[in-house]
Order: C-alpha cells, then structure tokens, then sequence
C-alpha cells in the first residue's frame, strides 16, 4: 500500500493537502469503506476530514494533523483486513479512540501484547479494548493481582474484566471464574420473590451471565457452572471463603457495605486475581450507608500490587447518546462542578 501526500496547488498555496493512499487488493479497499461506505463516513465525521474513492485509491482531504490520523486509521484498518480479520464498526471506533503510539507490557502472562495490538483470545472471539482508558486498564488486569475500574455505564469495566478472567481460565492460569454482586433489594424484598434461591437471585446476577455467553460455548458454559469451575453468586455468599487459584470479579461494587467490601477484599487466596469494578453515580444503598467503594478506593490508593482505572463518558462503547446522557447528569450534579 502506498501513502503520497501532494502539494497545494501553485495558485493556492493555503488550500488544504490530498493525502493519497493507494490500496493493491480492491476487494479489501470495498470491506474497508463499508456497506454504503458507513465506514469512511464514519472517519469523515469524526476528523474533520473529506475521503474521495477513485478506483482503488482513496483521496483524503483536511489540515495535515487530521488528514494523517486518518491515513493512520486506514492503515491499520487494511492490515487488519490483510491479516484475515473482518471490520467492523466497532473496530473504526476503537482506531479512532485509541492514541496511535502504543505501548509496552511486562510480566509472563502480557507475552501475547508485547509489540503489537493489545487483544483478549476467548473461546468464541478476539475482544480489543476501544479506549486508552480500557487499553490501560486490561493491561493491569493482567499487571496486578487486584484491580478497580471506576467509571459510568457503558464503559467496558465488567465485560473486559469477565473477558481476561475467561483469557486466563482457558489458558491454566486460574482453576476457576468467580462472579459476584451485591444483591441490592430494589422495591422487593428478596424472600417475597417466587422460586428457589438461584431463582431469587439470578436476575441480579444475569449481566454477569450475559459476558460470559459472549466468551464461552453455551454447552461448555453450562458443564462449567455445573462442575462450579465458574460460580455466579450474590456478595453475601462469599463470607467465610478463601478463594484460592481463582479469577474473581466483584461487580457494582459501589453497592457493598464498608463491611461487605473488606470481607470481600480479605477473601483473596494464593494464585488469585481480583477485580472490583463499579459506578460512584448509581449508589443504591440506603440513605446515610456509605458505599464500601469509596472507602476502599480512600484507604488502598497508596498500596503497591493494587491498581486504579478511571472511565469517563468519553469512554463509553454503548450508543452514542448514552454518552451524551452521562454527561448531561454529570453537568447537573453540584458535587461535580468547578
């Protein structure tokens, strides 16, 4: 693939430079532009940038700054394509978010990083972070035997973290996957609910269940659960064990007690790994009980061995609006002003 950046003309030396990419395979330059060309039109939007399509060539149009982060973006998009991989529009995304100047990783386990695309292998698909944040963040879940990911809806904290525990299951370097939540009452009272205990809880417990669909074969997932190799449980559950060897993730974990979260943190075993994830906006604990999430984060920022990930709405890999929302809260809420 060819890059050649042409002069202004003579006569208007202000006028913007064309940045011509020239693409040797066309069936690869059409799964590049998308269906109706959505994804060029995507780039466009979000860089200020016109793209042109001349034949096999694509034509870019703006300010030097922007012009060459979208010859960047198309790059690394083609030689996604040429690897044998789709693009989708999620992957335009994360080319468009992520800072193009990548980064080093350290320890045994981030062998499969070093120099190139930092890339999650599950069972059933290649999860990549879309953000610097979530970049950052899935490198100290595999950097850091215990890790927090603060930040709104949205932003990929629980479904990366599920998605690296399911990575290291596979690989042997945790005997089991243990998902927990509180089992915050919400207008009914548990014991009213219809069914068994399983039953009872298991509506809390289903976004869990819905990441672990997107990693595992359904049949393998159900002999997993079965064999208690994966366990899905409220937070109360989990007093008076050591879980040991095991990939543990605590979820909306602002919604433990002060109690609830040092019993949780004090559960930790040899050869585990623990994620606490959770959204300081979404408190739904009694009025006056303060949330275990923001006493930990107080108490544990200054200790070695345990990691910090901050989201923001700009982070958010859900719909657009749903940022947009966020933000709009944010904007209206006196705690987060000046």
């Amino acid at each position: 693939m060819a890059t050649t950046v042409l002069p202004p003309p003579a006569d208007d030396p202000e006028a913007l430079r064309e940045h011509l990419l020239e693409f040797p395979d066309n069936r690869l330059l059409i799964e590049l532009c998308g269906e109706y060309d959505r994804n060029l039109a995507e780039i466009e939007q979000k860089l200020g940038v016109q793209i042109l399509r001349r034949g096999n060539q694509l034509v870019i149009i703006g300010d030097d700054a922007s012009a060459g982060e979208a010859v960047n973006v198309l790059t690394t998009l083609y030689e996604r394509l040429e690897s044998g991989r789709s693009v989708e529009s999620g992957d335009v995304d994360r080319e468009l978010r992520m800072d193009s100047t990548g980064g080093s990783y350290a320890g045994d386990q981030l062998e499969m990083f070093r120099g190139g695309r930092v890339e999650i292998k599950t069972r059933k698909k290649t999860v990549e972070p879309r953000t610097d944040a979530q970049k950052s963040y899935v490198e100290n879940l595999f950097q850091n035997e215990l890790a927090f990911g603060i930040g709104p809806a949205g932003t990929g904290k629980t479904y990366l973290a599920v998605a690296v525990g399911v990575n290291l299951f596979v690989d042997g370097h945790v005997d089991r996957i243990i998902l927990s939540r509180p089992a915050v009452e919400a207008g009914e009272k548990l014991g009213y609910l219809p069914g068994d205990m399983k039953e009872k809880v298991d509506p809390y417990m289903q976004p869990l269940y819905d990441a672990l669909n997107d990693f595992l074969p359904g049949k393998q997932l159900a002999k997993l659960i079965e064999e208690k190799r994966i366990e899905i449980a409220p937070l109360a559950f989990m007093r008076g064990r050591t879980l040991s060897n095991a990939f543990v993730v605590l979820d909306e974990a602002q919604n433990a007690t002060t109690m609830q979260m040092k019993m949780f943190l004090t559960r930790l075993g040899e050869g585990s790994r623990m994620v606490i994830t959770g959204d300081r906006s979404q408190v739904d604990l009694p009025r006056g009980v303060p949330s275990g999430l923001s006493d930990a984060e107080t108490l544990l920022k200054k200790i070695d061995g345990i990691s910090f990930n901050y989201f923001t709405s700009k982070d958010v890999v859900r719909h657009p609006l749903v940022a947009r929302i966020i933000e709009a809260y944010d904007a209206a809420d006196p705690a987060k002003q000046g």
